[in-house]
């Protein structure tokens, strides 16, 4: 109950929060569009423009191929008829989804059961989450400690005995979720300190230990900026999958560099993206846990770690994946120009 009150559940949920729940939430969203009732959804409607397009370019396509058949280059249209047979099969909407659809929806699948398995080997310790909510504690326990450093005399002796009924909460949450972790003895080590008078702590530590108002709110903005960017990138593939039908619907087009292509370089792109980023903020996490926060004598300068994964990480991660969806495009492309100078 005294949790609830205090709302240390939801802090302590905060601070845990990863890829994998953010990509859950957004589950239902993704079969909604690409499953349900797409007679009359988006994706229908998105569906049917693909066939419009189909249909444009099924003319420029047929001209292209009547004019290899009379120049007797029969290599070129034999293997060309495939084309509006992939197009037909994966623009035929039943109402339940497209085969473009379902397929679209198991690669997204098969993308985040990868991140999740990324996640869980990377993590085993919960590195992640000890260092989102290491840094936390250090935010809720200035929250209640802020406001007896003004009192003197038994007025602030009453409010550091409140505040540390509230703390040790915290340390008995953070115990069950982590063990006994050095960090979580430092910050309670210089909690008693402050509140028993237990040892000298150093007015800069003390400084450190209460914060400021502006700190938590840079530190709260910036953590909310990566679950944004993983929000994005979720926001962002479910756009590139709905425009799907229109890059199959384009794929006629008598071109080496097919729109189809393009459309999964795009998504193959965001999945490397959200994998990366995964990577990038469990391995500097473990740079903080198994390496200062191991020391109960030292404390860490956690900003920088709030301040990567809130704006170098996503930078990052998005020119690693550009760089891998560079590599896959060419290898499409380069693949296609070999089957087609083989086949003549």
């Amino acid at each position: 109950m005294l949790l609830a009150q205090l709302g240390i559940n939801e802090i302590l949920n905060d601070g845990a929060t990863t890829a994998q729940s953010i990509a859950e939430g957004w589950d239902r969203q993704w079969v909604d569009l690409l499953q349900n009732n797409t007679d009359n959804n988006l994706y229908g409607a998105l569906t049917n423009l693909g066939v419009f397009f189909a249909v444009g370019t099924l003319l420029i396509f047929m001209m292209q191929w009547l004019k290899d058949t009379i120049n007797d280059d029969y290599s070129r249209p034999i293997s060309g008829l495939i084309w509006p047979f992939i197009v037909v099969l994966f623009l035929t909407n039943t109402g339940s989804g497209t085969v473009l659809s379902n397929l679209t929806l198991g690669v997204r699948n098969f993308v985040n059961s990868i991140n999740e398995q990324v996640v869980e080997s990377a993590d085993v310790d919960r590195t992640y989450q000890q260092a989102i909510n290491m840094s936390i504690a250090e935010d809720v326990v200035g929250s209640l400690l802020r406001p007896c450093q003004s009192l003197n005399g038994e007025q602030q002796r009453q409010c550091f005995v409140k505040a540390t009924e509230k703390i040790d909460i915290l340390w008995e949450e953070y115990r069950n979720l982590y063990g006994d972790r050095p960090w979580i003895t430092r910050l309670e080590n210089q909690v008693n300190q402050v509140t028993l008078g237990t040892g000298v702590l150093s007015e800069e530590a003390f400084n450190s230990l209460i914060g400021s108002t502006a700190q938590i709110t840079i530190k709260n903005f910036l953590i909310s900026l990566q679950s944004a960017f993983q929000n994005l990138i979720e926001a962002t593939m479910l756009l590139i999958a709905a425009l799907g039908p229109l890059a199959v619907g384009g794929s006629l087009l008598p071109v080496a560099g097919k729109p189809i292509f393009a459309w999964l370089t795009g998504f193959f792109s965001l999945g490397i993206a959200k994998i990366s980023f995964n990577i990038i903020a469990i391995l500097t996490a473990a740079v903080i846990v198994n390496g200062p926060a191991q020391n109960p004598n030292t404390n860490p300068d956690l900003m920088w770690f709030i301040i990567f994964l809130g704006i170098l990480a996503p930078i990052l991660s998005l020119i690693t994946a550009g760089a891998g969806g560079f590599a896959v495009f060419s290898a499409i492309s380069n693949t296609a120009s070999w089957v087609k100078s083989a086949s003549s």
